[in-house]
């Protein structure tokens, strides 16, 4: 399998798998930072509107690379129990993490929005997008959450992803589309030649962009 030149070839890869298969009312959001260029080219190749959708990784204490769950906007938590689990991750530490990052939920949610409201869901085909999936856990607060505003349909769009977090995400989403699917993901960047960081400032910049609503 090919590596990925950067997040806009992914979107620009993945525009091309999910074509013939949303509406042309969807709606594309993307999981800040990354997700965000990923989706940006999925909204223009399909002329599509944009928005973002908020959600933070629960990391382990010490270990925060690892994802102890996620939280996403509306406060939905969903915990990797087996992760939580193997590593006896008492109640309170869980707690303190997730007020912590539900700060920074908010915080970004600010930095992005502003004022602005964020889209109605309901009865609409929303596409969420990160630029890779390994435990998942990120992605299925996103879904979880968005299943609260009670879409018509909620479709996951990932570039590479591990296949165990596939399967678990075809559980709560109505279709998975994946450009690869590598049996072994130690990390999502090292499917990508360029991985640097996205910036606050990238991400206001791509949602202002004309046709974001």
């Amino acid at each position: 399998m090919e590596r990925f030149r950067d997040r806009r070839d992914a979107g620009r890869q993945l525009a091309d798998r999910l074509a013939s298969q949303v509406g042309r009312e969807a709606l594309v959001l993307g999981l800040p930072r990354g997700g965000v260029p990923v989706a940006y080219e999925i909204a223009r190749t399909l002329d599509l509107p944009l928005d973002v959708f908020v959600v933070r990784k629960l990391g382990v204490p010490g270990r925060e690379e690892l994802a102890a769950g996620a939280l996403a906007s509306g406060g939905v938590r969903v915990l990797n129990e087996d992760v939580v689990s193997a590593l006896d991750i008492p109640p309170e530490v869980l707690d303190a993490v997730e007020a912590r990052e539900a700060a920074e939920l908010e915080r970004r949610e600010r930095v992005y929005r502003g004022n602005r409201p964020g889209p109605s869901l309901r009865d609409r085909e929303v596409i969420l997008v990160d630029d890779g999936m390994a435990t998942g856990a990120s992605m299925r607060a996103a879904v979880r959450a968005v299943r609260a505003a009670s879409p018509a349909r909620v479709v996951v769009a990932v570039p590479v992803a591990a296949p165990e977090a596939v399967e678990a995400l075809r559980m709560d989403a109505d279709d998975v589309t994946v450009v690869s699917m590598p049996a072994w993901l130690d990390g999502v960047g090292q499917w990508y030649d360029d991985f640097a960081q996205t910036s606050d400032e990238e991400v206001r910049g791509l949602l202002s962009e004309p046709g974001e609503r």
